[in-house]
């Protein structure tokens, strides 16, 4: 293309050297700039991202939501479109946002289907894309919330939309990837439960993971993917139990805290 779309993609990345390349192929030849927000890579990762055509930008890291509100304030478009560096725009979705584009777009913001793939997967199925977050919109109108957590748009004004495309998520290099992003995560999530007072119940401890696993096998419909399924599934399940026993051991070790004073 040699007319690319007014709009402005960020991403926010720390040793991504192995994943990012995907990231920027996936949107650099449609859309008007590509900003890489490095929080300290060790890795290759401004290096690959530099020679795709990205530009690179170190900031310190507080936190998801303030990572994503710095990302915002670097684009110089006012439609923004937020990638993970373990996130790629399908040829299906591209086509879709250009042609979105062809006029001006009657929303402030779009939702876009998340779909997960893991190592251990060829592909995945259309079916289990169920996470639609806002990721297009115009930044007038809408902005990720500063959140250190929980990094989701928030939409002031305006309709919001959905596309059909997908987007291919890779969050995960490996299951032992996966545990090791969940026990870091989960630490984050449950040291904000704590300063939020949710202590979580004997009750919820036995059947949060349970009802996760259902939620995640046949209402995200992963029954469709066979073994791979039930594997994803449990995975998911260990993610909510992980974050409610440490928030219960956040809470333990700080009445034990309090008795020894």
């Amino acid at each position: 293309m040699t007319d690319k779309l007014p709009i402005s993609v960020f991403i926010i990345a720390q040793n991504e050297a192995d994943r990012i390349p995907l990231t920027i192929r996936s949107v650099r030849d449609w859309v008007d700039e590509v900003i890489v927000i490095d929080s300290g890579s060790t890795d290759d990762t401004v290096k690959v991202a530099e020679s795709l055509g990205a530009t690179v930008t170190f900031n310190e890291w507080r936190g998801y939501g303030p990572q994503k509100v710095f990302g915002e304030t670097l684009c110089r478009n006012d439609w923004i479109l937020n990638l993970d560096a373990d996130e790629e725009i399908t040829p299906e979705l591209a086509s879709e946002i250009q042609a979105l584009f062809a006029g001006e777009p009657p929303c402030s913001a779009y939702r876009l289907r998340i779909l997960p793939l893991y190592s251990f997967q060829d592909k995945g199925h259309k079916w289990t894309a169920t996470h639609r977050p806002v990721r297009l919109y115009r930044k007038l109108q809408a902005g990720f919330k500063d959140s250190t957590v929980h990094d989701s748009v928030v939409v002031h004004g305006g309709a919001t939309g959905s596309l059909k495309g997908m987007v291919n998520h890779r969050s995960f290099r490996s299951l032992a990837h996966h545990v090791e992003k969940v026990n870091s995560y989960s630490s984050a999530q449950a040291e904000d439960r704590y300063r939020r007072g949710r202590n979580p119940s004997g009750f919820e401890l036995v059947v949060v993971p349970v009802l996760a696993f259902v939620k995640q096998y046949l209402l995200r419909r992963e029954f469709v993917n066979g073994i791979d399924g039930v594997i994803i599934s449990y995975m998911y399940a260990f993610q909510r139990f992980i974050r409610l026993a440490k928030t219960r051991e956040r809470f333990h070790i700080a009445r034990r805290e309090g008795d020894e004073e």
